[in-house]
């Protein structure tokens, strides 16, 4: 298959898939190998980015997702009229800091740092795909924990959580937290069982 068919058909699955997907699955679906599938989709992220096009192709840690460029995020809104693009509250952004920082995290961890019952502000994140549950984790009563999502990153313009701006030189390494921690350091645990 020549280059631009090739990618065409990078683009059409792109599309129909709508969500984040990797390479290697692209490239297992094409039967062909991932080095080469990473660089058909860095060409195809060159061309949206070089013409004057209204979409744009994600590089979300290593997944890809066509997704729509900012400038055109206006007229999108209103079109959609969705509620889902209503801007967050204070509350909501605070929540959303409170669980990226320190994922996976149970609604009575979000509670204690906040001072506040939390629950309705977490299930809107929810509902806006910015948070997600993550499992249960091992404590006294088996707590739902949530992290950040592929949407929380495309929204605030992410690459992965490293890219999230350092809070102290002495917190939680963001490189666990990338990684996929599924469980919470020991002192973490203690902090949400208090």
């Amino acid at each position: 298959m020549e280059l631009r068919q090739l990618k065409a058909t990078v683009e059409a699955m792109l599309f129909a898939h709508g969500e984040p997907v990797s390479s290697e699955r692209l490239a297992e679906v094409l039967e062909m190998q991932t080095e080469d599938m990473e660089r058909v989709l860095l060409s195809l992220s060159d061309d949206y980015a070089s013409q004057d096009r209204g979409i744009c192709l994600l590089h979300l840690e290593d997944r890809w997702q066509l997704a729509t460029k900012n400038e055109y995020a206006a007229p999108i809104k209103t079109l959609m009229d969705n509620r889902r693009n209503t801007p967050l509250s204070s509350a909501a952004l605070e929540v959303l800091a409170i669980i990226a920082y320190n994922q996976p995290v149970s609604r009575s961890f979000v509670e204690q740092v906040r001072g506040v019952d939390s629950s309705s502000t977490i299930q809107k994140l929810v509902q806006k795909g910015l948070v997600e549950e993550a499992g249960r984790l091992d404590l006294p009563g088996r707590p739902v924990s949530f992290r950040t999502t592929d949407v929380f990153l495309r929204t605030f313009g992410l690459k992965s959580l490293l890219d999230l701006p350092p809070l102290h030189e002495d917190d939680y390494p963001l490189e666990a937290i990338a990684a996929g921690a599924q469980e919470p350091d020991e002192k973490m645990q203690e902090d949400q069982m208090e």
